[in-house]
């Protein structure tokens, strides 16, 4: 548990680290992380205000993490509640106040909101004392809910939040809440980029590439840890790719309605065409002006490209869409780039995009059941997709699950 000076200091220091943080859903978990850091809280969750509800938008428990296999994560369903009364969370967004509750078993009978023991029944869990504050904007308006669960003394035993805890996280929770804005509008301009391809091709919506993108930052998660990165270089690296990974087809606004909204299957011509979105995804991002660009460029241009090199576009300047020297093919076109020449965020992408792709309806196809879409992913290790993140795919199922929940269709 941090001392009362090493609060404060973190205090001054985390506006700045909480503003580098980029993408919402990677946010959510720093704000977490960070604010049961300070209060020495076992558990928490964080929900997004939408109109009159609130989305549970994030959770973390160390007692649950805990009965984990080493490297799996906790799962976990998304719902909403009003923001009403009746619950401790809604009556907090209807309040605008702190709530700090040393006991959920043991609610005076006069309080308007109860707590929901469902959760607890169904993990074999025991919440106790709940910090809940509200996340507002200097105008003060709400942006969601910050909840922390189960103060921890030195000797590790639960207790209620104190007087102090109140003070420090107020101060946590305004400091969270710009950055927590800030990356909001950062969310809605990426939807809004999505939204134009979604206007061009049905199959781009909002929820589509936010699962793949999920799905893509738990993969490379795992990929990560496995190969000894540092957890700083993975926060960054997670921030980036999950944006990226959202406008892995954004390149479709070049293509024409002709080809996007054609009933039946393409044409080899128009297969040829369809296939040129890569490159345009890529020219979107070539005025690099920050490894955001970078990646976003790079993921664009390769998450079509298989392990086998029978992907595409392969070896092309993505400037001139002309084949690299030495990479051209007796017809004019380019070689497909092959096992580790794919840069690695390009090939977790493949597998995110095309294991949604089967796991969902489209308007030519009905969704897969579950078991088909994994006997495909299994098939194509070594010939689609990298064996071993196909390895780190089915290690990850349960949290890969999660994020099909979390954003459905």
């Amino acid at each position: 548990m941090l001392s009362a000076k090493d609060k404060l200091d973190a205090l001054v220091r985390l506006g700045v680290d909480l503003n580098q943080v980029q993408d919402l859903d990677i946010l959510m978990e720093r704000i977490l992380t960070e604010a049961r850091r300070f209060a020495g809280a076992e558990a928490g969750s964080v929900y997004i205000r939408d109109h009159q509800s609130l989305q549970f938008a994030y959770t973390q428990n160390d007692t649950l993490q805990g009965r984990l296999k080493a490297g799996e994560k906790l799962a976990y369903s998304t719902f909403t509640i009003p923001i009403d009364d009746n619950s401790i969370a809604g009556f907090v967004a209807s309040s605008g106040q702190l709530l700090n509750l040393p006991d959920v078993y043991k609610l005076d009978p006069v309080c308007p909101y109860h707590f929901d023991k469902t959760f607890d029944r169904k993990t074999d869990y025991v919440t106790q004392s709940m910090l809940t504050l509200p996340l507002k904007t200097p105008n003060k308006d709400l942006l969601g809910i910050l909840q922390i669960i189960n103060a921890r003394d030195d000797a590790h035993r639960v207790t209620a939040f104190s007087d102090r805890d109140e003070s420090t996280m107020l101060h946590f929770a305004s400091i969270a809440a710009v950055a927590l804005a800030r990356a909001q509008m950062t969310r809605a301009v990426l939807l809004r980029m999505m939204k134009m391809a979604e206007m061009r091709d049905p199959k781009e919506t909002g929820a589509h590439v936010n699962r793949v993108a999920g799905y893509a930052v738990e993969i490379y998660g795992s990929w990560a840890r496995r190969h000894n990165v540092s957890q700083r270089d993975i926060d960054k690296n997670r921030d980036i790719l999950r944006m990226a990974a959202m406008l892995h087809d954004v390149g479709k606004v070049a293509i024409s309605d002709l080809i996007l909204k054609k009933p039946g299957r393409l044409s080899s011509d128009d297969y040829e065409l369809m296939k040129q979105h890569t490159v345009f995804g890529a020219q979107l991002f070539a005025d690099r002006q920050s490894d955001f660009d970078e990646v976003a460029a790079l993921v664009a241009l390769n998450h079509h490209e298989r392990w086998d090199g029978d992907g595409y576009p392969g070896h092309v300047d993505s400037a001139t869409e002309a084949p690299l020297p030495g990479f051209a093919k007796p017809d004019g076109s380019a070689t497909g780039k092959k096992g580790p020449e794919i840069p690695l965020f390009g090939r977790i992408v493949a597998i995110a995009d095309v294991y949604d792709a089967l796991s969902t309806e489209r308007v030519y196809k009905e969704a897969w059941d579950e078991s088909r879409v994994l006997a495909e992913i299994r098939s194509g290790a070594g010939r689609h997709f990298d064996p071993e993140l196909v390895e780190i795919f089915f290690a990850s199922l349960n949290a890969l699950r999660s994020v099909h929940r979390r954003y459905r269709d």
